[in-house]
C-alpha cells in the first residue's frame, strides 16, 4: 500500500461538483440528507448526543440533538468535524497481506483468505507454544458489546491469559483507587450536579480541551456563585477564569491532597458525623498528614503556601462541592495514591452521595467507563467481577456454559504484554481499536517488539502506525457503522445507532472476531447473530455484580436517553447519583452507602513518593504531555480530519518565557527535547502559562514527531498505567541538521 500524501488523492464523488475534498476529508456543502440518525460522537467520554446526516449510504454532515440531556445540541471542535472522517481515501475496503516483495507495503487479499491466514497461526502458535504465547490488545472506544466480545474470545476462545486494552493507559488508577475507597469503580454523580455546587476543584484535568462540554457545566455553576479550584502545572483555558490556580508542580499531587487534610483536620473543618457512621480508617490517614503542614507542602508541590491554606478554607467550609480529576493525577507510578488521596478530602467533607455533593473521573475514551467493565482487561470478567476470583468464575462460566476451571488466571497489562514479547514469551498478536506504536511509552522499544512477534493481525478502519507491522490487516467498523452501547463518564449507558453500512468488504468488528473464531473452529459461545443479542448476554453475565447492567435494555435506553448502572432489573429506572441513602448495593445488603460488607467507605493513606526519574543536572527539566482540543488520542481519526489538522497541524514545545530566555530559544525555533530514551525535535510554543521548570508536548503525533520517544514506561504498581505526567529531560535549540 503506497503512501501517498493526501493532498495528492483525487476522489470520484457520486454528488459531483457539490462535494470537496480537503486534505482527504469531504466537505458537507448543502446536499439534502436522505436521513438523520441520533446517535453519539466517536471521541471522549462525554459521548455528546449528535444527529448524523446520512445520503445514499455516506454520512455527509450533522445537525444538533438538543433533546440529549447531557451536551443539548452543544459540540466541540472535534463532535462537529467527527463526521468528515466518513469516506476518507485511507478507509480500510479489503483485507491486506505484507507484500514481501515490496518492502513495507501491502497488497489487497481475499477477506476469507485472510481469515484463514489469522486462524491458522493462531493455531500454530498456540500448538506449538502454549495458549498464552497469543494475546490480544482490545480498545476502550469499542462498544461495550464488543468488548464483552474480546472478553470472551480471549478466555472462552482461545483460552490465553493475555489480553488487555488501550484503558490501562487511561482509566485504570481511579478505577484502582475508586475501589479502595468506595468498593466500585464509576463516577460518583451525575453532572447535574456540578450546576448546584457551591465549591468546585478540578485537579489534572484540562477539560476545556479534553472534555469541553464539562466546561459549560462548570461555568454554569460559577454564574450561579460557585468557586472554581484549578490544579495543574500549566494555566489551562478552564484556568484562565477559575478563582484560584494552583501551579503544581507535576508528581505532587498526594503531597497537596495531604497538606490540605492537615489544614481541615487541624482547623476542624470536617464533617464528624459522616466519618463517624459511613467510613473507617480516618485515624491512621489523620495520623500520616499531621507531618504535611502547609511549609512542607508548599516545597514539596512547588505552590505557594498562601494559596494551599487559601484552598483548604474553601474546599473546607464549603456547603457542597464537587470534586474532579483526569489523567494529570493518574498517568504516574503513584497515580493510584494520587485518586485515593483526593477522595480522603472528600470524605474528610461528607460531601458524597447527596444532590450537587460529589466525586468523578473525566473519562478520556469514548467508551472509558463500559469499556473496564465487562472483561477486556487483564484481571476482569464482566459485571466488574474478578478473573482471580472462584465464585465469579463459577458464575460467569455458567453462563458461558463452560467449566470454570477451563478459563484462564489473571493474565498481564498491556505494556508487560510486549515485555513478554521482548522475553519470548508471547509469538503472536491480534490488536483491534488500538494503536500502541503512539500511544505507549518509551515506543522505541514497542516498535522493536512488534518486529521481534511471530505474527500480528491488526483490525482497523485506517492503517494505524502500529498497523504497518502487521502480517494481515483486517478491515474494521467506524463508529457509525454499527450499533451497540457505550457508558458515559457520568456512568450513563447509551445507545450508538447505525446511520451506514461498512463499505467494500469492511466488516462490523464483532463479525471479524465470530469469522475468526469459527475458522478455529472453537465457534461456541461466538455465534451471535446482533449487538442487541451480545447485549443481553451480557446483561446476564453481568447479573448480580457490582456493574450489573441486567435491567437495561436497547428500549429502556431509548425511551430514558440513557440509563444509570447499577441497573439490577426491568423495574428499576437506573442509579443517577451512587451512594444515596437506601439505594441499591448488592455488597452491603442495606449496612450502608458503600460497596463493601459493612457499607463504609474507606481512607486510605496516601503516602508520597517522588516521580520515578526525577530532575538532575544532566536533566534538569520537567516533560509532561497530554492533548490539545482538536486531535484525539493517537491522532488515527483526527489527523485525517482536513479543519483539525488545520487548527493544530504539529506537536510543539510549550515552555515558559524565562526558561526559553536562558536557553535561547525564541517562539517558532526549532528546539531538541532529549529524555534518557530518545529525542524529539520540534518547535517552540513561549507562553507564560506553564512552570518556568517544565515543559508540555501533545502525544498525538507518531514517528520522529512523538512525544512518547521520551516518556518513561514506568507503571503504577497497583494499576499498571504508565508515567505519562512526568519524566526527566533536556533541551536546547536545534542544529539546523536536525529539523
Amino acid at each position: 500500500m503506497a503512501n501517498v500524501p493526501l493532498e495528492s488523492i483525487t476522489t470520484k464523488d457520486p454528488f459531483g461538483p457539490t462535494l470537496a475534498y480537503t486534505r482527504g476529508v469531504r466537505l458537507d456543502t448543502g446536499v439534502e440528507p436522505d436521513k438523520l440518525v441520533k446517535t453519539h460522537c466517536c471521541f471522549c467520554g462525554q459521548q455528546c448526543g449528535i444527529q448524523l446526516k446520512v445520503k445514499d449510504n455516506e454520512v455527509i454532515g450533522f445537525e444538533p440533538w438538543y433533546e440529549f440531556p447531557f451536551n443539548r445540541g452543544k459540540l466541540c471542535p472535534k463532535g462537529v468535524k467527527r463526521y468528515l472522517q466518513g469516506a476518507h481515501p485511507d478507509r480500510l475496503l479489503h483485507a491486506y497481506e505484507r507484500d514481501t516483495a515490496a518492502p513495507g507495503g501491502f497488497k489487497a487479499m481475499d477477506y476469507a483468505q485472510a481469515i484463514r491466514r489469522v486462524a491458522d497461526e493462531i493455531e500454530r502458535i498456540q500448538t506449538a507454544y502454549g495458549r498464552d504465547a497469543f494475546a490480544l490488545l482490545s480498545g476502550a472506544s469499542l462498544t461495550t458489546e464488543k468488548t464483552y466480545l474480546m472478553g470472551k474470545f480471549a478466555h472462552m476462545c482461545l483460552r490465553t491469559a493475555n489480553i488487555d486494552y488501550n484503558g490501562r493507559l487511561c482509566m485504570v488508577s481511579a478505577a484502582a483507587g475508586n475501589k479502595k475507597s468506595f468498593g466500585i469503580d464509576r463516577a460518583a454523580n451525575p453532572w447535574n450536579d456540578i450546576l448546584g455546587a457551591e465549591m468546585i476543584w478540578i485537579s489534572g484535568a484540562n477539560v476545556a480541551e479534553c472534555a469541553p462540554i464539562t466546561t459549560d457545566y462548570v461555568w454554569q455553576a460559577r454564574e450561579h456563585g460557585a468557586k472554581i479550584i484549578v490544579v495543574d502545572p500549566r494555566i489551562t483555558p478552564i484556568a484562565r477564569t477559575c478563582d484560584l490556580f494552583l501551579p503544581i508542580k507535576p508528581g505532587r499531587d498526594i503531597a497537596l491532597f495531604n497538606g490540605i487534610l492537615h489544614l481541615m483536620i487541624k482547623n476542624d473543618w470536617l464533617d464528624h458525623d459522616f466519618i463517624e457512621n459511613h467510613t473507617v480508617g480516618f485515624d491512621a490517614v489523620a495520623e500520616h498528614v499531621q507531618q504535611w503542614t502547609p511549609q512542607k507542602t508548599a516545597e514539596v508541590t512547588g505552590i505557594a503556601e498562601k494559596g494551599i491554606r487559601q484552598a483548604a478554607e474553601w474546599w473546607g467550609t464549603a456547603s457542597t462541592s464537587f470534586l474532579m480529576h483526569a489523567r494529570g493525577i493518574e498517568h504516574h507510578s503513584h497515580g493510584v495514591q494520587n485518586v485515593m488521596g483526593a477522595i480522603n478530602i472528600v470524605l474528610a467533607s461528607g460531601r458524597i452521595g447527596r444532590e450537587n455533593c460529589g466525586y468523578a473521573t473525566i473519562t478520556g475514551q469514548g467508551n472509558g467507563q463500559g469499556g473496564r467493565e465487562h472483561g477486556q482487561k487483564c484481571d476482569q470478567l464482566p459485571g466488574a467481577r474478578d478473573l482471580g476470583n472462584p465464585e465469579h468464575r463459577a458464575y460467569v462460566a455458567g453462563v458461558w456454559c463452560m467449566d470454570p476451571d477451563d478459563l484462564p488466571q489473571p493474565g498481564v497489562d498491556a505494556y508487560e504484554i510486549f515485555r513478554k514479547i521482548d522475553q519470548g514469551e508471547i509469538k503472536g498478536l491480534l490488536s483491534i481499536c488500538f494503536n500502541p506504536l503512539v500511544s505507549l511509552p518509551d515506543n522505541n522499544f514497542v516498535r522493536a517488539q512488534l518486529e521481534k512477534l511471530e505474527f500480528y493481525v491488526a483490525i482497523d478502519f485506517f492503517l494505524n502506525e502500529t498497523a504497518r507491522y502487521a502480517d494481515i490487516v483486517l478491515p474494521g467498523s467506524l463508529h457509525e457503522e454499527d450499533e451497540g452501547t457505550v457508558t458515559t463518564a457520568e456512568g450513563r449507558v447509551i445507545k450508538i445507532n447505525k446511520a451506514v453500512d461498512c463499505p467494500g468488504e469492511a466488516r462490523e468488528d464483532w463479525v471479524i472476531i465470530q469469522d475468526i473464531a469459527q475458522a478455529l473452529g472453537r465457534e461456541k459461545g461466538l455465534t451471535f447473530s446482533s449487538p442487541a443479542e451480545m447485549f443481553a448476554e451480557l446483561g446476564q453475565a453481568s447479573k448480580g455484580g457490582i456493574a450489573d447492567y441486567s435491567g437495561i435494555t436497547y428500549e429502556k435506553l431509548e425511551a430514558q436517553n440513557g440509563v444509570f448502572w447499577p441497573c439490577p432489573d426491568a423495574e428499576h429506572t437506573g442509579t443517577p447519583r451512587l451512594f444515596e441513602p437506601g439505594s441499591w448495593n448488592p455488597v452491603a445488603q442495606g449496612k450502608g452507602p458503600f460497596y463493601f460488607p459493612d457499607g463504609k467507605a474507606r481512607f486510605n493513606v496516601a503516602p508520597y513518593m517522588p516521580p520515578t526519574e526525577d530532575v538532575d543536572d544532566e536533566y534538569p527539566l520537567i516533560l509532561t504531555t497530554g492533548r490539545v482540543v482538536s486531535q484525539f488520542l493517537s491522532g488515527t481519526q483526527t489527523r485525517r480530519i482536513g479543519p483539525l489538522v488545520d487548527n493544530y497541524p504539529e506537536p510543539r514545545i510549550e515552555m515558559h518565557p524565562t526558561l526559553a530566555e536562558k536557553l535561547g530559544i525564541k517562539d517558532g525555533d526549532w528546539v531538541t527535547a532529549e529524555s534518557r530514551r530518545g529525542s524529539t525535535t520540534l518547535q517552540a510554543l513561549v507562553v507564560k502559562t506553564i512552570r518556568p521548570d517544565t515543559i508540555f508536548i501533545p502525544y498525538h503525533w507518531p514517528g520522529r514527531k512523538s512525544v512518547n520517544q521520551l516518556t518513561i514506561s514506568a507503571q503504577d504498581p497497583i494499576s499498571k498505567i504508565p508515567e505519562y505526567k512526568v519524566c526527566a529531560v533536556r533541551v536546547r535549540k536545534a542544529d539546523s541538521g536536525n529539523r
